[in-house]
């Protein structure tokens, strides 16, 4: 089979993506040749191609893609032709029209589920099916912080944390982004460049600060995470959109009332098979029973993939982002 596929020959802006032509030869064992109906863009395409976070170069881009098998290797038992399939994680190569990859790398998706709403949601998806369930799980009643919570992590999570009787405050960029967070059900949605933000987190609170703030912004939000936390509560900083958070000093976290922080990676959390497979399942019942509404902001053709990571660095997207073939 003949498929294009995106490279990076070194680390850089958007203009560092390449395509070629490959013939793919027939899967080995353990192996799986997938045909792409849709590929997900997500920050931490950005992270490798800038040299953030390292990778072997030359190399494929991005982790999230779903489509159809069309030959399994041998000693592959949970794949067969013709089914489809998803990708959240392991190795990089998802910008592709079809590529091989390790059969242990894809998850069978359940009926009901099609490959643009698998691709658009599986990756944050699982991002928030540990941080919600496992990582830091509020009571119902409590407060949480989302910031961006316009985005696409942050319009899943703040969904689910309702679903789980959770009172959520949102942070948005822009008074655009205000009615997309609270139709997803965050309570209160503040400007993230509000003067008195901490202030209104405080005041909605009762004046107690939030239980969880579940950071994906970065250095830019961690003040204002540290700010409005509740004593003993947790920020959970998982991601870098604004850059990374350094110099964390643990002085602060005791004068603020004994704070946790954990800087989590969801494949940690989808390591066991048998965990993945639970969480994947939770994912795809929380979907499939309408408490999670997939909303993809924006399409993009496969090969535009350099103009998509300059709108999702540029916070002009919302929402889930495809690049389809």
């Amino acid at each position: 089979m003949r498929a294009t596929q995106a490279f990076i020959e070194q680390t850089g802006g958007p203009e560092v993506i390449q395509w070629h032509e490959v013939s793919l030869p027939a899967p080995g064992p353990g192996q799986v040749l997938i045909r792409h109906e849709a590929v997900g863009l997500n920050f931490i395409d950005t992270y490798l191609r800038t040299g953030l976070y390292p990778m072997r170069l030359p190399g494929g881009l991005g982790f999230e893609a779903a489509g159809v098998v069309e030959a399994v290797g041998e000693g592959v038992t949970h794949l067969v032709p013709g089914q489809r399939a998803a990708s959240f994680g392991g190795t990089p190569g998802a910008y592709a029209t079809a590529r091989i990859a390790k059969a242990a790398e894809l998850f069978p998706l359940p009926e009901g589920i099609d490959s643009q709403t698998a691709a658009a949601v599986f990756l944050k998806g699982a991002t928030v099916e540990a941080l919600a369930e496992r990582v830091a799980p509020v009571a119902p009643g409590g407060w949480a912080l989302v910031p961006a919570a316009a985005g696409g992590v942050g319009l899943l999570l703040v969904q689910w944390l309702k679903a789980r009787g959770v009172r959520v405050i949102g942070t948005v960029g822009a008074p655009s982004k205000v009615r997309l967070a609270q139709e997803a059900g965050a309570e209160l949605v503040f400007l993230s460049g509000d003067p008195d933000l901490v202030a209104k987190v405080r005041e909605a609170t009762g004046g107690r600060g939030v239980t969880v703030s579940y950071d994906g912004v970065g250095a830019a939000s961690w003040q204002t995470s540290l700010d409005s936390m509740a004593p003993r509560g947790t920020i959970v900083s998982f991601g870098n959109a604004s850059g990374p958070v350094t110099g964390v000093a643990l002085r602060d976290l005791a004068t603020r009332g004994s704070l946790f922080v954990t800087r989590p990676g969801v494949y940690d959390y989808y390591r066991d098979p048998a965990e993945a497979a639970a969480g994947a399942a939770k994912l795809w019942d929380m979907v499939g029973s309408g408490k999670l509404t997939i909303t993809v902001g924006q399409t993009y053709a496969l090969t535009d993939a350099a103009q998509a990571h300059i709108d999702l660095e540029a916070r002009r997207t919302t929402g889930s982002t495809l690049l389809l073939p």
